[in-house]
């Protein structure tokens, strides 16, 4: 990288230079008689004595390395041949460009051992499929490690752990961040590379506190072109403006400046408060060494090149001013230096890695298209290239079977597990502080709510003045995704996926007032829904609720609520729960096709609180007006079994077209009676939805109490019903394996015992020892069943008792005492019974099992000889 500035290399040796010239010097001088000023003057410079400061750098980690395999310990042959190219490689570079600074090619690995950093990329696709577009690979990385900064940061490190120990271990530099992502992204099959340069005090740090949050980032906007309004042949003339046209330019032009003005002051404090965030002066500005990763177009689609800073996961431009200069770039394949001024950072610099005048490759098997440049010579050589093609493929042939590829990676295979994958934070847990915000990252199941990254945002820099905080959430069993809470205006707004009882999308409401009755938004998922709901909005005083895609084609329903009289005195449960008054109710119609117009009904609304309904119905299109009803209801309408009385002046009418005829007064009472039952079904409807309410904000509060998480059936480390299943398959197998063992038993052995074991045995000992073995199952087939014979005994004789005590004192019992002892009954019924069961069972099976018995001692090797 070429650049103007002085290097502190230079000065070093020209600082040596000196000195050693004035060692020379004062090697002559020695030689020569001092004066006695001389001497004086050199015994007073004598007693100053300077001691240099003393750098112990940090010592390295170390490791086992008996954890690692041969590949980390010893180089192949291929390996160092490459090793020696790369070195004689950086000679020339040396040679050729003294003053650029030295290049990253075969640090030390984790065992000590020289590898070439193209080697150490280790191309991987691993199972997730989070990981396989390059904005989740480059999260996952940020999130997975810690960061270790570069010591002293103006240097290239001596060290380069391979991606797969830099995974274990979860922490890195740089370096290895980038290229343990270089390494997913090139699995992924993305063109990725890995660079080496120089960044900004805040990048190599991974200062975000002066960055706004990602997450707080408005997305572009597309503008929508404004439609013009179609020109028809026949318009009307709109009327002629007769306001002054001198005035209405003065108002534009008091307008303008007025704009401009707020204009100029916006960016003045703007100004102001950059200048006020503008970070102090870096005295290392353009000399730390930062390593991020490269990303160019073609493969995967991607449309333009950008680059991934691997300790933030972001994306930036290939103008960044976060970046201030590029040494090398490399991937798994070849090496390129950098040849282009960077004094103006990367800004303008050309990444056509195949251009040789601009990035000078290491090996000649160039995987990017070279750019030719012309020479004065290729326009002579034209005329013989005809005659010379034959030869020149030949040549080629044997020029490229000498090339050097690269060796296949030494790096064993990257591994991560899916619990591993699931912390995705060293420890579960991450906090990232940027601009006015902080972000706190959780693993799944970490957090006993479901918690997994919290923003809170702040109004000052300082983090003391809270204005929101965004929760985000996963696996919850009540299906809750998000929350933001603004603790200045206390709104709440929760968000839910599809899958709860009510289909409830997001609720908004006031955390000082989240009970019933009170201000709150509901949006529903109306597909879920069978009545289409979209949206009810409440207050203290209205309700109102939005439909879609229903049968009867209601899309808005109003409701006006009054106040609750007063009552002295205990309030009837009855009465709390019938809700608020209703004083007036709406409904409005989509238009239905399949009706005329005056018959199709537009809004209904009925005034409770009047006694009156009123009905508008729909245009039709040759008309500008819209017919219309009203009715009042009969006296006694609210009266079980009254007969309700219509007369004409409980009816009025607009008609709009007159040549309409009248309804009758029949046609019009079944209209008023069809209209009160339309009323009252409204009515429960609107307690519904009030009930429907309270239901889900007990749901809601039961819900945080118990904050239940939903976990996979195949993650059975974390299924506890899973681990149980599996734990109960593994006691009955256990018991299989031990009534299979005691099967298994030797049943002559005790009797064997008692005559002490002989190796043989006579008749009378064989057909003792049946006699004495049939006797034995006899007494403990026996023995089992006046067992149970007893139990069953004492069970009935218990219920006995209990029963006569029941007569004795059954007037003075009390409920509890009646319920439990039916209760005992019950279950003193249940085991007798089961008594009862076991005992006809053991006397069927007793003698099965006598004669199975008889028959094994007949088979039996060692008693079969004699019967």
């Amino acid at each position: 990288m070429e650049s103007t500035d002085l290097n502190e290399g230079d000065v070093v040796q020209n600082d040596s230079e000196d000195v050693i010239k004035e060692e020379d010097e004062t090697e002559k001088e020695e030689g020569e008689d001092l004066t006695e000023d001389a001497e004086a003057l050199k015994a007073e410079l004598a007693k100053i004595i300077v001691h240099p400061p003393s750098y112990e750098p940090s010592p390295m980690e170390e490791f086992d390395q008996a954890e690692f395999s041969p590949s980390y310990k010893d180089n192949l042959p291929k390996e160092n041949l490459v090793l020696q190219y790369a070195e004689n490689f950086r000679r020339q570079m040396v040679q050729l460009y003294r003053d650029r600074k030295p290049l990253f090619l075969n640090p030390v690995n984790e065992c000590g051992v020289e590898k070439f950093v193209c080697t150490t990329i280790r191309p991987t696709q691993l199972e997730f499929k989070e990981l396989y577009n390059w904005d989740g690979a480059a999260e996952f990385v940020a999130d997975y490690l810690n960061i270790e900064p570069l010591k002293p940061e103006y240097e290239l490190p001596k060290r380069l752990i391979s991606p797969a120990t830099v995974l274990k271990r979860q922490k890195g530099n740089c370096f290895e961040y980038s290229t343990l992502l270089c390494s997913l992204l090139i699995g992924a099959g993305y063109d990725a590379y890995v660079i080496s340069g120089y960044a900004t005090k805040e990048t190599c740090l991974a200062d975000e506190s002066r960055d706004i949050c990602p997450l707080l980032k408005k997305k572009e906007e597309v503008k929508e072109e404004a439609k013009k309004k179609e020109m028809k042949k026949y318009n009307v003339k709109p009327p002629r403006d007769l306001r002054s046209k001198f005035e209405l330019k003065q108002e534009a032009k008091r307008e303008a400046e007025k704009q401009a003005e707020k204009e100029k002051l916006r960016k003045e404090e703007e100004e102001r408060i950059a200048e006020m965030e503008k970070p102090p002066p870096d005295p290392y500005f353009g000399l730390r060494v930062h390593a991020w990763v490269l990303v160019l177009s073609g493969k995967r689609e991607v449309p333009e090149n950008f680059f991934i800073e691997p300790f933030t996961g972001l994306s930036h431009p290939m103008d960044s001013s976060n970046y201030l200069g590029i040494e090398s770039v490399w991937n798994n394949v070849n090496y390129w230096v950098n040849m282009q001024d960077c004094s103006e950072g990367v800004k303008g610099l050309s990444f056509d890695l195949g251009d040789p005048t601009v990035w000078e490759y290491m090996f000649p098997n160039n995987d990017k298209p070279l750019l030719k440049v012309p020479d004065a010579e290729d326009d002579l050589n034209d005329m013989d290239d005809e005659e010379h093609i034959e030869h020149g493929k030949d040549d080629e042939e044997h020029e490229v079977e000498k090339y050097l590829d690269m060796p296949p990676s030494w790096v064993d295979a990257l591994k991560l597990s899916h619990r591993d994958f699931q912390m995705r934070c060293p420890h579960g847990k991450k906090t990232k502080v940027y601009k006015r915000a902080k972000l706190e990252k959780f693993a799944h199941y970490l957090m006993k709510d479901g918690l997994i990254s919290r923003l809170s945002v702040y109004e000052d820099r300082e983090l003391t003045e809270l204005i929101k905080v965004h929760e985000y959430y996963a696996h919850r069993s009540d299906k809750l995704t998000q929350r933001l809470t603004n603790h200045r205006t206390g709104q709440v707004c929760e968000n839910f996926d599809p899958g709860r009882p009510r289909c409830l999308k997001e609720h908004q409401f006031k955390s000082s007032a989240p009970g019933p009755e009170n201000e709150r938004i509901m949006l529903f998922y109306h597909e879920a829904r069978v009545d289409g709901l979209v949206k009810r909005e409440e207050t203290q005083s209205e309700m109102t609720e939005e439909y879609i895609n229903r049968d009867d084609f209601l899309y808005y329903k109003y409701v006006e609520f009054g106040k609750r009289a007063k009552k002295f005195g205990p309030q009837e449960t009855s009465t709390a729960n019938k809700g608020r008054p209703i004083n007036k109710m709406i409904q409005k119609f989509h238009r239905n096709r399949n009706k005329p117009a005056n018959e199709d009904i537009a809004e209904l609304i009925f005034h409770v609180a009047e006694d009156k309904i009123q009905i508008t119905y729909h245009t039709e299109d040759v008309r500008i007006a819209a017919s219309s009803r009203e009715f009042l209801k009969p006296p006694n309408w609210d009266e079980k079994g009254a007969v309700l009385t219509f007369s004409p002046e409980m009816h009025q009418t607009f008609q709009v077209d007159p040549t309409q005829p009248a309804n009758k007064q029949v046609e019009l009472y079944e209209m008023l009676m069809e209209l009160l039952k339309a009323e009252e079904k409204c009515r429960n409807e609107v307690r519904d939805s009030q009930n429907e309410v309270r239901s889900i904000l007990d749901d809601r509060t039961k819900e945080e109490a118990a904050s239940e998480l939903d976990i996979s059936v195949y993650d059975t480390e974390r299924n506890e019903k899973a681990k149980k299943h599996r734990r109960e398959l593994e006691r009955q197998q256990l018991e299989e394996k031990m009534r299979k063992q005691e099967m298994d038993i030797d049943y002559l052995a005790p009797f064997l015992a008692k005559i002490g074991n002989p190796e043989k045995l006579t008749k009378q000992q064989a057909f003792s020892l049946k006699e004495e073995c049939l006797a034995d199952l006899k007494q403990r087939l026996i023995d089992k069943a006046n067992l149970i014979q007893a139990r069953f005994e004492k069970e009935s004789q218990e219920l006995e008792k209990k029963q006569a005590w029941y007569q004795q004192n059954q007037v003075s019992m009390g409920k509890e005492d009646e319920e439990e002892y039916l209760t005992y009954c019950k279950e003193a019924i249940f085991r007798i019974h089961i008594l009862d069961l076991r005992l006809t069972r053991h006397k069927e099976q007793a003698p099965h099992k006598y004669m199975q018995l008889e028959q094994k001692l007949r088979n039996d090797e060692r008693l079969s000889e004699f019967f």
